[in-house]
């Protein structure tokens, strides 16, 4: 079984605010940069950066918790897809994201890691800081 991803990140918004964008088309494509499809509803089909990422909503506890099911295209067809637990809290500093990201396959298990600062941590923080 694969190492868990384990991650978190406090931006500049409410755990609220960070929970409804993240879940909003329109809001999740302003802050990566990229086209993406999903939505708030188990079996909500999700895709971003033009299919490199997909999956499907699992479940929602709103403004609170997003669980998915989740594959990047350098996961082999035989592997299963991942699971993707973001929990979502507030802090005095901002909105605070708890990722807990289970059975990413070894042979992307750096890429994903790395990639969640890369394509959502810091594009979104940059985005919320050009907004204000």
């Amino acid at each position: 079984m694969s190492r868990p991803i384990q991650q978190n990140v406090v931006l500049p918004s409410t755990a609220a605010e960070l929970f409804n964008a993240y879940l909003d088309p329109a809001k999740h494509s302003a802050f990566t940069g990229a086209p993406v499809t999903i939505g708030p509803n188990p079996g909500d089909k999700f895709e971003a950066f033009n299919g490199a990422l997909s999956g499907a909503i699992i479940a929602t506890i709103s403004p609170r918790l997003i669980v998915q099911a989740w594959r990047s295209t350098s996961f082999n067809e035989a592997d299963p897809d991942s699971t993707l637990v973001l929990s979502f809290s507030d802090t005095d500093e901002g909105g605070r994201i708890d990722l807990v990201h289970v059975g990413v396959p070894e042979h992307d298990h750096d890429g994903v890691t790395e990639g969640w600062p890369k394509f959502y941590w810091n594009p979104w923080r940059e985005h919320l800081e050009n907004a204000s």
